[in-house]
């Protein structure tokens, strides 16, 4: 038997995780709320692998890895997640986490990537390897345009001076459909909608 602790501050959650792992080789042994909590859990019941979610009171979820981390505790963890930063992502990729598990489909998943995480692999994603791989490759403090390819952030310049479409395609020698193309996939990589946003962005970027 594989004992397991479920640390999540909503209670629906650690109770669905029991529920799930029931009758499976897995074993809740404790459930925790807080970060602290966790890691007062962690000492009592010595759980094989640690089941975490990244949002939690206090110390999160991340705070609660790297601790254990710094401690020489390389017992197996796995996030439990509704969605991870950036900065997130890369914390707990570089604490060396076993295992990613989304909340939407915990309950498909879960007792796969538990089996997987047992047997000493790791369980990520590929979508969420390839992510922290792109962002590896970035510098610390890249600015809010580092997605867009130099052409993109030539425009996202020019929309933060306030020129229009036909008068950014003069500048660029392209067409006004063609500028709006560009923008719209700028929005999208960006996660934006319009180009005031856009327009905020760069001059954050210009002032970093």
């Amino acid at each position: 038997m594989t004992t397991i602790l479920v640390a999540d501050d909503h209670g629906f959650i650690r109770a669905g995780v029991s529920a799930v792992l029931h009758d499976s080789r897995f074993h809740v042994v404790a459930a925790t709320a807080s970060g602290e909590e966790t890691l007062a859990a962690i000492a009592t019941h010595d759980p094989d692998i640690v089941l975490l979610d990244i949002n939690m009171p206090g110390m999160n979820g991340v705070q609660v890895l790297e601790t254990l981390r710094a401690r020489g505790d390389r017992r197996r963890i796995v996030l439990l997640t509704a969605e991870l930063t950036d900065r997130n992502l890369l914390a707990v990729m570089r604490a060396g986490v076993e295992g990613i598990v989304s909340k939407e489909g915990a309950g498909d998943e879960l007792i796969e990537v538990l089996d997987k995480v047992q047997e000493g692999e790791r369980a990520i994603p590929a979508d969420l390897l390839q992510r922290a791989l792109d962002l590896s490759l970035h510098p610390d403090g890249a600015g809010p345009l580092d997605r867009l390819n130099p052409r993109e952030r030539r425009i996202a310049r020019l929309v933060a001076r306030g020129m229009r479409n036909r008068d950014i395609g003069a500048e660029l020698n392209i067409g006004e459909g063609t500028v709006k193309v560009y923008l719209h996939a700028m929005y999208q990589k960006l996660g934006i909608e319009n180009r005031t946003e856009l327009a905020l962005m760069a001059v954050n970027d210009l002032t970093d």
